[in-house]
Formats: structure tokens, sequence, C-alpha cells
């Protein structure tokens, strides 16, 4: 038995990367709603006849630093000026994220709980998640 298995150090490691893969995904969560938050926000102030500068301006009193870029602000500003409704990121090609929720957190802690020296191809293999 080597000396980092018996100390448990791998086993602590590996519940702190666990702990921070979830804390992670939560905090992208939470952006992605304050984001959708702003958009209304924005398609209110396109609904009032505000600028865009107005707009912006108006979002940094609100939400200061974790305001939209301006270059955010002004490219939906101008999306909803045109006539969109939806608040929501179009769809984008390429492969979505989707491996990353509390089912599969689960599956990946019971096989790391049965065999914590597994390595992250062998996870993946045991699990089928890519």
């Amino acid at each position: 038995m080597s000396l980092f298995a018996s100390t448990g150090l791998v086993k602590s490691v590996v519940r702190y990367c666990c702990l921070c893969m979830v804390v992670f995904y939560h905090l992208v969560t939470f952006a992605m709603q304050e984001n959708i938050e702003q958009r209304y926000a924005i398609k209110f102030c396109v609904k009032l006849n505000k600028s865009a500068t107005e707009t912006f301006a108006s979002l940094t009193k609100a939400y200061g630093d974790a305001t939209l870029s301006r270059t955010m602000v002004f490219k939906w500003h101008k999306a909803f000026k045109e006539g969109r409704e939806n608040v929501e990121d179009d769809p984008r090609s390429g492969r979505p994220i989707t491996s990353t929720n509390d089912q599969n957190v689960e599956v990946v802690r019971a096989v790391m709980a049965n065999d914590h020296r597994l390595s992250v191809r062998m996870i993946v293999e045991e699990t089928g998640l890519d």
C-alpha cells in the first residue's frame, strides 16, 4: 500500500475535486440566471424606448460589477429592438455540455468509492460517461 493511500490523502483530494465540480456547476448556473435576468431588464428598457447607452447605465447602477459587458448589452438591445422576444441563448453548434449533473456526479462518486485509484480514462470506461 502506498503512502498516499494509507494516509487517506487520495480520498481527501477526490472529495475536494468533486466538491469543486459541484460548486463550479452551481456558480455557472447562478451566473446564467443573472444573465437572463439582465436580458429581461434590457428587453424592458427597449419597450420603454431607452437607448442602449441609457440601458447600460441603468444596468450598471443596478448590478454594479456583475453587469453584462457593454458589448453584450448593446447586442441584446439591438436584438430586442429588431423584434427578438426570446431571452435565452440561441442553440450553438458543437457538443453540448450535458455530463455535469447531479446524477452523473453521484455515479462517478460511487465508482470512485469502490476504487479511488482509478484514472479518468478508467472512470469513463466504467461509467460510460465521456
